[in-house]
């Protein structure tokens, strides 16, 4: 079988992709083996591939790939997420261009449309997935409103009620205007903002010329404030506290109080509390008693009734107006430039609205203790442990989780309300009945079945993930089945740190609560993709590549090495387009490598004359794979590749394959061939996890021998270690030195490499170089070698170690031209060990440094001190 000249990505992504789909070397099922399993972090169905989960899923396949080549059952399961409010946002867009409003549908019609785009745009993410080549079980595909998941949603949430962990009520909630739903913190995103700091007075009630001043950055809320704070050691308003002072505009009076929460030194000392509006005023609401709480916002952030003045006007419109109201009628002191910290929904990018509402919340102190101890003693590793600490302050200050939102599109509260606005929680409507006529305790009930109503909310879409590695394999359908007592728990999560505590720590918190242990053993937390310049890829920046677009123009061998090339566990990743391009060159180096091994003819009465370098490629190879294993374990997947990397274009392209070639149209013995090809064989599975399609491409060639169609290079073994020789690959390194030295004079003396050079040796190491007389005639072009135990004049000489090398340059050498070449390479090593000699010289350094260090200088002097005398000697030959 002839093989094309040139790599064609495209050809072999599709074929063989195709390929194992069909030989379903992706499905995995129970049996005798040792499960590998991961699950994918869901990605939502309004989602479509970015950079992130470029990142995030090449490291999952590395993983799975590699596990399954060592002979585990490997099992990804692969799902997304409904993703409550961006996907309502996109169905409410969508419904909008077909002039169609959202309030003039029933629940039941917005739900068909919901239905309809989730079936038509929800899988498109997982689609571009298999263009990287990801190796999920597609048969286990899941999604988290489907029935089974949907079903074990609204029974966790059954079970936490029982337990009395989830409870309503009335609390301070981040509410998104534009998605008309609640929030929670970790969907919050905080950014600096160029505001207005607004200086208003309050006039004591009764006068005219005293009046305290505020400062504030939301004049629109003053007709809810309940009153004016100051610190009770701030002896400016010591006689004003008890008095009342006058809202400007609507000309309520409200109290002034003090309170140690007051900072004398912001704004000027007196706070207006807006307990309906802010989270900090809500305590101090809270605490004074300070009801009922004015709240003069509606769902969209508009002004209502209570507001009094600028009803129906939205919150930014009414603050400008507000503005020019308060100055004219004399209350506006004056207006600054401020910058402050505002909170902004994750999912609509509206600015949150601090706001009282009745909601479902989750108690979490005790949800928490189990999963804070399983990562700090070890049972749950991040890694890098860096973010342990992280982990502990969050899970030491875990906050009630608000989990209803204002939405249609969801897990639907199991709680049922009859006439009287009386509730239960119950999983059906017949069950909600019974529940009531349990608690009538005999009485007969007023209301019919169908006089109960469901609650309108649905549930935060992270009250379904945070099960997904339970019910992905039905544990709440069927605690006790096949998968889930196979798969669980899982044993790698890969995932980014932003979700450290959205969802990784709520997993933690459920594979207690529900399976009575943890839900994966190692979380992989991957940094953020970054441009070149460090900034945060984003649409809205315009910095981020077409993930789709980059596989087209490097393969996506090459993208997924260009990815895991600069993407070191824990940090953010610095992009730039030229990796995937050295990912691409990669794999070009490897085809054209394996083309010229296939080109070889071979002589089978030719004797091997590459025992020597045979056996140092084995140890190199083995030596390499120790190093790749111990990354693999450490999680440096990066440094893995790089080790990979290094070994196969320097080692095996620029060393080995230079050391065994024959010469041109010459043939090759048959033992070097042999072990040439079972090299690259052994290359191939090492680099299928990082390049799975070139690999997998160049294992079936008929330069392997036959293989059955199952014969993949996807489930061919992994390499195992095998025996190091230490001393071999030390002599091999002298070699590479000695050859690279030879080259140097060539070039600079401007010697053709054409032209053959002979080469004395003086040995004082006891390396025996007679082994490698074959390799080093061949790549630097000696014609003869000849061993020497004095100088040798008239030649270029150089140390390699402690051996002496001279080449023979009488007719080619500028006695002048080396003359000052020796001379500035003397006073170089002159100067070096001079500083050597004042590190040493200092008592200091030598009793304070690790002896490592101490013992590395002096081999640094000894070095210099032997080449010093070599060039001395050369100078004199001369």
């Amino acid at each position: 079988m002839s093989i094309a000249t040139k790599y064609n990505p495209k050809e072999t992504e599709e074929k063989w992709y195709s390929y194992w789909l069909e030989h379903k070397f992706f499905h995995s099922e129970p049996d005798e083996r040792e499960p590998y399993t991961i699950v994918i972090p869901p990605p939502n169905v309004t989602g479509v591939l970015h950079m992130g989960h470029m990142l995030n899923n090449t490291i999952q396949d590395v993983l799975i790939r590699k596990a399954r080549m060592q002979g585990k059952n490997a099992c990804w399961v692969p799902g997304t997420d409904h993703a409550s409010i961006a996907t309502e946002a996109k169905v409410v867009a969508m419904l909008k261009e077909q002039g169609i409003n959202k309030a003039d549908l029933s629940r039941e019609k917005f739900l068909e449309h919901a239905w309809e785009w989730k079936e038509k745009y929800g899988g498109i993410i997982l689609e571009q997935l298999k263009k990287l080549g990801a190796s999920c079980d597609w048969d286990r595909t899941r999604f988290t409103m489907e029935d089974d998941l949907s079903e074990a949603v609204i029974d966790c949430f059954i079970h936490l009620y029982k337990k009395g962990w989830i409870y309503r009520g009335y609390r301070m909630v981040n509410w998104d205007p534009l998605g008309k739903t609640s929030i929670s913190d970790e969907e919050v995103i905080r950014k600096e903002v160029n505001q207005k700091l607004y200086y208003i007075k309050y006039f004591v009630t009764g006068s005219t010329d005293k009046y305290v001043t505020i400062a504030t950055t939301r004049p629109e809320t003053i007709m809810a404030d309940a009153a004016v704070f100051v610190n009770p050691a701030d002896e400016r308003f010591k006689d004003l506290l008890g008095k009342k002072v006058t809202i400007p505009l609507i000309g309520r009076e409200i109290e002034i109080m003090a309170d140690e929460y007051v900072d004398m030194e912001f704004g000027t000392g007196c706070l207006k509390v807006t307990p309906a509006h802010d989270i900090n005023d809500y305590e101090l609401g809270i605490k004074y008693n300070l009801t009922p709480f004015l709240d003069i916002l509606d769902d969209d952030g508009k002004l209502n009734e209570k507001a009094e003045i600028l009803i129906g006007e939205d919150r930014f419109i009414a603050r400008k107006k507000i503005a020019k109201m308060l100055e004219e009628a004399g209350n506006l002191e004056k207006v600054e430039d401020y910058k402050s910290q505002v909170g902004f929904s994750e999912r609509t990018d509206a600015v949150i609205e601090p706001k009282v509402s009745l909601q479902w919340f989750v108690k979490m102190k005790e949800l928490a203790q189990p999963a804070l101890d399983s990562v700090v003693n070890g049972e749950v590793k991040l890694i890098p442990d860096k973010f342990i600490n992280t982990y502990r302050h969050w899970m030491e200050n875990v906050r009630d989780w608000n989990i209803s939102r204002q939405l249609w599109w969801g897990q639907r509260i199991p709680a049922w309300y009859n006439p009287k606005d009386e509730w239960v929680v119950a999983k059906t409507r017949e069950e909600a009945y019974e529940e009531f006529k349990r608690q009538a305790n005999g009485t007969e009930l007023s209301f019919s079945a169908n006089d109960i109503r469901q609650d309108d909310d649905v549930m935060d879409t992270w009250f379904s993930s945070w099960l997904w590695p339970i019910s992905v394999f039905d544990g709440f359908k069927n605690p006790d089945n096949p998968d889930i007592n196979y798969y669980y728990p899982t044993n790698d999560l890969v995932t980014a740190p932003e979700i450290l505590f959205f969802w990784v720590a709520r997993m933690i918190m459920a594979g207690h609560e529900f399976m009575g242990k943890k839900p994966f053993t190692n979380v992989y937390l991957t940094g953020i993709v970054r441009d070149k310049i460090g900034r945060k890829m984003s649409k809205s920046l315009g910095n981020s590549p077409d993930p789709i677009g980059l596989i087209e123009q490097y393969g996506a061998d090459g993208v997924r090495v260009g990815m895991l090339m600069s993407s070191p566990a824990g940090n953010d990743l610095m992009f730039d387009e030229a990796y995937c391009e050295q990912g691409r060159n990669f794999a070009n180096k490897v085809w054209n490598a394996f083309r010229l091994v296939k080109g070889w003819e071979v002589d089978r009465n030719l004797e091997n004359p590459n025992v020597q370098t045979i056996a140092w490629f084995e140890s190199r190879f083995n030596e390499a794979l120790t190093e790749i294993e111990h990354n693999f374990k450490q999680y440096r997947l990066s440094e893995a590749l790089t080790a990979s990397y290094k070994l196969v274009w320097d080692d095996f392209c620029s060393w080995y394959l230079e050391m065994v070639k024959p010469a041109y149209q010459q043939p090759v013995d048959a033992e070097t061939r042999k072990a040439t090809i079972q090299f690259f064989e052994q290359i191939l599975r090492l680099l299928h996890p990082f390049m799975p399609f070139i690999t997998e491409e160049l294992y079936h060639d008929e330069l392997f021998g036959a293989r059955n169609e199952k014969e993949c290079c996807i489930v061919a073994q992994y390499p195992v270690i095998g025996s190091v020789h230490e001393e071999l690959l030390k002599e091999a390194e002298l070699i590479k030195t000695l050859v690279s030295e030879i080259r140097n004079v060539r070039n600079i003396r401007q010697i053709s490499p054409k032209e053959a050079l002979g080469l004395n040796i003086n040995v004082q190491s006891g390396t025996d170089y007679s082994k490698w007389l074959n390799v080093i005639s061949k790549l630097a072009n000696i014609n003869e070698i000849i061993f020497v135990t004095e100088k040798v004049a008239g030649a270029a000489n150089f140390l390699v170690g402690k051996d002496e090398f001279f080449i023979p340059l009488a007719q080619n050498i500028d006695i002048e031209a080396e003359k000052e070449r020796l001379t500035k390479e003397l006073e170089y090593l002159e100067g070096f060990l001079k500083s050597v000699d004042a590190k040493l010289n200092n008592e200091r350094f030598v009793q304070n440094a690790k002896a490592d260090i101490v013992e590395n200088e002096r081999n640094k002097k000894a070095d210099a001190e032997s080449k010093i005398a070599t060039i001395k000697e050369s100078l004199a030959a001369l």
